[in-house]
């Protein structure tokens, strides 16, 4: 029967959760993402004529694509639903031309929420495809294919082998590496600050601190012992009425910063999951620039709120988009249906769009009334004053639902002041004054780097889990947990006219999930800066994005924004490949081995980052790998040394020595002759002999059963299904060929397993 509707959506979650609004006379199927992409093999794009990329089809879609060829030859109408921002509209473009499809006449519709009348309203007034949209998307693809092939063969020769370029990427790295050096540079200068407690007639204690901090323990101790014999008033109370207002509804980036810090997932965490909430229909779609809500959202915000809290909890609320080039102009991220604050799905999908539901219905919530306090007490003799901060919430709003985090949260909390009145003398119970140090900067995490590539106009909400994942997969990057070191502090305190001290300690530098620049990274980072400034100018890089948008706006040729980059672009990388020296990565000195008195240096060799001992007057030089977390431009002589601890002998196991090294493919554990790898958790330098001789015998586990066929055939000796590390293979005649993903090994006959033989490459 010949189908009278075919509508083609992205994903098949998609897909099923439309087909149910539409009835029988539709049928809706995935296109399971891009279709194709810029051919992989050489440039893909062909740069003496218009700079056309040449496209091809992923061998793996080509049966899913007959079909939809032949499906979209019976309809009657083919609607192409992928998703509303510039990547869906290129998908739909790539669609029309792939299917044979008249793209003046192929009815492309958009929505933001996959509920029953907003795909019914798409359906009622479709478009045609937007070819501004789509050559604004093959603008960024053909420019950071041109930037990827052109720089990536630059690094290989003047750099280190096998490392590669982005666009995006390479700016995103900077960031974290000057970051990094900001870390290095930094020196922790101390100071003293004190703070009093204070006694009010009613017998309230309150806490102030001093106006002033002091940059020795001399001046510090100085200062405490004057205020023995002092007298202490309240010269002010001041009390000022304020409002705080709620956040406004997520965009895709403050959803990325907030599931971060309330939830601790990654970006591409938060997108995976966004996604899956928005596929399923629970909330509209997840890539926007835009805060704007529709009036039926806050019409319905305002029918929760009244219900839940009351009216006088009810504010209404519009908010506009102050991003700059927003390309979503829609609507922020919100639940499709206000009146549902949980749904049915996986732990992390609720916890997401409670979030997400929260944010919503506190935006359109009253502002909460506080009253802030502050307190200055007179010290008698002294210029100096201490003050004290209060708040007191008089009417709670928003807050009683939602209050936006921030990455210092907790460290600034203003406590409720007693009562008290100007010119009060009070009694003081103690005075402090506590050692403290200047804090580093920190480093970024995930939410923080979305948040500064956003204000510096980089990248858009499509861009931003997938340059994170990249720089963190090509090791430029790493995500790291520091456990953080103790410091000891001085503390001073006086109470009932005398002075006492302590020295106390507290962990410091404790870090979770943050990003820091590998040796690789940082001079992948310093060689482009210092030869391609261009690409890693932040400006730049922000003015591509504009172009980007003029672009969709229809405002720019997208063939002449590329030709007037690549032509000084391309010059440039020439002069590289012939004119520049190689880049050598700088060797760094740290000191004398103590045992053999040679020198110990640290570079970046053939297999990465390592520590060398010896070798600069003929003597036999001896090398040890770093660790993930060390960098060359930290890395002490002690820590250096301590590489060179491996390998190291655990003990004996069945008569045999059992050692543990690290080697080319990373942490092993000896056994005789044999070798067995470490597991990701296991550190070479503290694993004990009971875990070394658990992996051995896992190991041995795992051969074993290695060698036993997963299935054999009647009648057929030298033929059988095997089981290995990478999964299922045939083996016969002595040779092992691979099975296809979508055979079942189990269920696979004599024929099936001959006709991959006769097929395979030698």
């Amino acid at each position: 029967m010949q189908q009278k509707n075919l509508v083609i959506v992205e994903s098949p979650a998609k897909a099923k959760t439309i087909e149910k609004f539409l009835g029988k006379e539709y049928k809706v199927c995935s296109s399971y993402g891009h279709i194709r992409d810029i051919a992989k093999k050489g440039i893909g794009v062909d740069v003496e004529n218009g700079f056309l990329p040449a496209y091809e089809i992923a061998p793996e879609k080509s049966k899913m694509v007959a079909d939809l060829k032949r499906m979209a030859a019976e309809a009657e109408c083919v609607w192409l639903a992928s998703d509303e921002d510039r990547e869906g509209e290129a998908i739909a473009w790539h669609l029309t031309e792939v299917l044979d499809l008249p793209i003046d006449q192929t009815k492309r519709i958009v929505f933001h929420e996959i509920t029953k009348n907003a795909i019914l309203e798409a359906i009622a007034s479709p478009r045609r495809v937007d070819m501004n949209l789509v050559n604004a998307q093959q603008a960024r693809r053909v420019l950071d294919r041109l930037v990827g092939f052109e720089l990536s063969p630059v690094l290989w020769k003047k750099v280190k082998p096998a490392l590669s370029a982005g666009r995006v990427q390479s700016v995103a790295v900077r960031l974290i590496v000057e970051r990094e050096r900001e870390i290095i540079d930094f020196k922790a200068t101390e100071f003293y600050r004190v703070v009093a407690r204070f006694v009010t007639a009613d017998g309230k204690i309150f806490k102030a601190e001093l106006d002033r901090k002091f940059d020795t323990k001399a001046e510090a101790v100085a200062f405490l012992e004057s205020c023995v014999e002092s007298d202490f008033n309240i010269v002010s109370v001041e009390s000022k009425p304020a409002e705080k207002y709620p956040a406004p509804p997520f965009t895709t980036s403050t959803l990325q910063q907030e599931a971060g810090r309330k939830l601790s997932m990654s970006v591409s965490q938060t997108m995976s999951v966004a996604q899956k909430l928005y596929e399923n229909g629970f909330i509209t779609y997840m890539r926007t620039d835009s805060v704007n809500l529709s009036t039926q959202a806050m019409a319905a915000a305002k029918e929760e709120i009244i219900s839940q809290f009351g009216a006088e909890y009810h504010s209404w609320r519009a908010y506009k988009t102050k991003s700059k080039g927003a390309q979503e102009a829609h609507e922020a991220i919100r639940p499709s249906y206000l009146n549902r604050p949980t749904i049915e799905g996986t732990t992390m999908e609720n916890r997401l769009y409670e979030l997400i539901w929260k944010r919503t219905v506190a935006s359109q919530m009253a502002p909460a009334q506080i009253d802030k306090t502050i307190v200055t007490i007179q010290i008698g003799g002294h210029t100096e004053r201490f003050v004290a901060t209060g708040e007191q919430v008089k009417f709670d709003g928003f807050m009683k639902l939602y209050l936006e985090s921030t990455e210092e949260d907790g460290e600034n909390e203003n406590a409720v002041l007693p009562s008290v009145t100007e010119g009060e003398v009070l009694d003081m119970k103690d005075m402090v004054a506590t050692q403290k140090f200047t804090q580093q900067p920190y480093r970024y995490s995930e939410a923080l780097l979305v948040k500064r590539l956003e204000e510096l106009g980089i990248g858009r909400p499509s861009t931003y889990a997938p340059t994170i994942t990249t720089i963190i997969s090509r090791g430029y990057v790493l995500k790291q947990n520091k456990e953080g070191q103790k410091r000891s502090y001085d503390q001073i305190t006086l109470a009932k006219g005398k002075l006492t001290e302590k020295t106390l300690s507290e962990v410091v530098g404790k870090e979770k999930g943050k990003l820091a620049p590998t040796d690789i990274g940082m001079l992948v980072n310093d060689y482009l800066e210092s030869q391609f400034p261009q690409i890693l100018d932040y400006g730049f890089t922000a003015t591509v994005e504009k172009e980007f948008d003029s672009i969709a706006d229809g405002k720019e040729q997208w063939t002449e924004m590329i030709s007037d980059f690549y032509g000084p672009f391309h010059k440039t990388v020439e002069n590289a490949l012939e004119n520049q020296i190689k880049q050598n990565s700088s060797v760094r000195q740290l000191g004398i081995d103590p045992v053999s008195g040679l020198p110990v240096s640290a570079r970046i060799g053939r297999y990465g980052p390592m520590v060398q001992i010896g070798g600069e007057n003929g003597d036999k030089a001896r090398f040890a790998s770093l660790k993930k977390e060390q960098l060359i431009a930290t890395i002490t002589l002690e820590e250096a040394l301590s590489l060179f601890a491996l390998p190291r002998t655990l003990g004996e196991y069945e008569g045999q020595e059992v050692s543990v090294g690290v080697g080319k493919f990373g942490p092993y554990v000896r056994y005789g002759s044999k070798f067995v790898s470490l597991g990701k958790m296991d550190d070479p330098y503290t694993v004990t002999i009971e875990r070394a001789i658990e992996l051995i015998d896992q190991k041995r586990q795992q051969d074993k059963s290695a060698k036993m066929p997963l299935k054999t055939f009647d009648g057929v000796d030298d033929l059988a299904i095997m089981t290995g590390i990478y999964g299922p293979y045939i083996q016969s005649g002595g040779k092992n060929y691979r099975i296809p993903k979508t055979k079942d090994p189990l269920a696979m006959t004599v024929e099936e397993c001959r006709a991959i033989i006769s097929k395979s490459k030698k």
